[in-house]
């Protein structure tokens, strides 16, 4: 799973980038093109089973779920059309599964705004209308189909004739309604728009202790979007905080949190607001080499599953034995697990849950 962190300069989106790290990989200075590379990285999706499930199978290694981050410069108005340096890496973040669209609620004189106020609703509004632009670009660099041309093609050409017509009119690719060929024939164009977009509000320390104000006030927000068909989904955090926060110990880390009525990190939350946004899960392994968390997409069929291993288990699946974690885990393992008839023998049809805990059998 891959998201790309979009936004204002000066919003906070490298000091997130850093927390997320729980490193210093961006130089978050206070200038306004203080990120001239594309900075990567990967971080592990927090999962509080892992460690239990290594200590049952008996092993040292365990292997978490990662989501990657693309850090893309600040955006400013006009950067579709070459105005400072965030729209040279927009491409970067074409492929990636999500956006995280970070806005500044937070006044603070010492950091500079790059329009001079703070306005989340217009920052969101320039932001939301530069990743049109840079839509409609690549939609003009589609070709129209010449001579003989599959239906494929004319079903492709369709969809970007709708695309572009939509996009001209200032609203976002994922608010069109395309028929299912069209869809899936728009799908290789990575249209910025067409992504789910996760709203990043970044908050005062002040606000965050008025959480009823605050998120009356970003209610308000987004209830004067249109570039989404439902409420989008969105979270807050301080990330200043964030970065802290990371230096204390576990227990003062929720110490710390809780004076704010925060339960966990803005971190987590936000990886998590990822994986519901996206509609993705987990499925878990566990033996004596280690204990691993995989991510899929909820619904997905054993067999698919095992895919995500390897692609040659998906092709030469058998069956899958499959306990729920809080079994497995109660029990002892397999062995407990098999005996009290806890463990389900399934075929390829079998839909994964969430915490299964798998051992896939495969041919040879």
């Amino acid at each position: 799973m891959s998201i790309g962190i979009v936004g204002l300069p000066n919003v906070g989106k490298s000091t997130l980038f850093n927390a997320l790290l729980k490193k210093t990989v961006a130089d978050a200075a206070n200038y306004p093109f203080c990120t001239i590379e594309p900075n990567v990285g990967v971080v592990e999706v927090p999962d509080e089973r892992l460690p239990v499930l290594a200590k049952v199978v008996n092993t040292q290694k365990i292997v978490p779920a990662v989501v990657e981050f693309y850090d893309i410069a600040g955006l400013v108005k006009g950067a579709a059309d070459g105005e400072g340096l965030g729209n040279k890496f927009l491409s970067h973040i074409r492929e990636v599964a999500a956006i995280a669209h970070v806005v500044r609620l937070f006044e603070d004189g010492d950091v500079i705004h790059v329009q001079d106020t703070v306005d989340a609703l217009r920052d969101i509004q320039t932001i939301e209308t530069e990743l049109i632009f840079a839509d409609l670009a690549t939609l003009f660099k589609q070709k129209e189909p010449k001579g003989k041309f599959s239906k494929e093609e004319g079903i492709r050409f369709d969809a970007i004739v709708k695309l572009k017509n939509h996009l001209n009119e200032g609203n976002s690719a994922r608010t069109l309604r395309l028929t299912d060929d069209e869809a899936i024939q728009a799908k290789d164009l990575h249209l910025l728009t067409m992504k789910p977009e996760i709203f990043v509000f970044n908050v005062s320390e002040e606000q965050l202790s008025k959480q009823d104000e605050l998120r009356a006030k970003i209610d308000t927000i987004l209830k004067e979007l249109t570039h989404f068909n439902e409420k989008p989904s969105m979270l807050f955090l301080n990330a200043k905080l964030e970065n802290d926060v990371l230096a204390f110990e576990e227990s003062d880390q929720k110490e710390y949190l809780n004076q704010y009525h925060l339960g966990e990190t803005g971190l987590n939350r936000l990886i998590k607001t990822a994986y519901e946004t996206l509609g993705l899960m987990s499925f878990l392994t566990g033996g004596e080499l280690e204990a691993r968390a995989w991510t899929i997409p909820i619904n997905t069929f054993a067999h698919q599953a095992a895919g995500t291993i390897h692609t040659d288990f998906e092709k030469k699946f058998i069956k899958a034995d499959i306990v729920q974690f809080e079994d497995f885990i109660a029990l002892g393992g397999w062995s407990k697990a098999r005996e009290q008839g806890k463990v389900q023998i399934v075929g390829r049809d079998y839909v994964m849950k969430e915490g299964d805990v798998v051992e896939f059998k495969i041919g040879q």
